[in-house]
């Protein structure tokens, strides 16, 4: 039986396409840093061409963890939260709470940017919900709320604790309050 996490394949397509916005929007920090190391700006593109149908789940599966080896070529926090974020846009084809993932670890790195000002970090979560279409919005609904099902990223792991937990525990409340 899937996990909760995982979503229908037609919901993490609509996911996958703004789990590579939010990603995006902070990949400069990653790029200042290695410019020549193109795993995470091709992860998003991956992302991109899952949202639409051009990948397939079972290849995207596979390559998921690419972007995320590219943190180890960088060095400074906001570097490496985003690449992290373009790793859990690309895994997104494999579970779609990877969307919420991307989210905190973009919030992640515009907070360590921006020195961690609370206003960065809402400004970045407020920008991402504002990216969401409406289909995505609904797809989100249906995950589990962070620390209600281990079976995925959305367990007792590494997205639900610190900046990353807080940030999905506020996407999870917008998404509720904005129906």
């Amino acid at each position: 039986m899937p996990s909760s996490q995982s979503l229908s394949l037609d919901e993490r397509r609509l996911v996958a396409a703004w789990a590579a916005d939010c990603a995006e929007r902070v990949l400069h920090l990653f790029e200042d840093e290695a410019p020549a190391d193109g795993r995470p700006r091709d992860a998003i593109a991956r992302a991109r061409a899952f949202a639409q149908g051009e990948l397939e789940a079972a290849g995207e599966i596979r390559r998921r963890f690419v972007a995320g080896r590219a943190a180890h070529a960088v060095t400074s926090p906001a570097a490496k939260a985003a690449a992290w974020s373009a790793a859990q846009a690309s895994g997104v084809a494999h579970m779609g709470a990877h969307a919420l993932g991307a989210a905190a670890y973009a919030t992640k790195a515009v907070m360590i940017a921006a020195n961690a000002t609370p206003d960065a970090g809402d400004a970045q979560i407020s920008w991402q919900l504002d990216q969401l279409s409406d289909p995505a919005r609904d797809a989100l609904r249906h995950l589990p709320l962070l620390g209600a099902d281990n079976s995925g990223p959305l367990g007792a792991g590494l997205l639900a604790s610190g900046t990353l937990g807080a940030t999905i525990r506020t996407i999870q409340s917008a998404l509720l309050i904005r129906r």
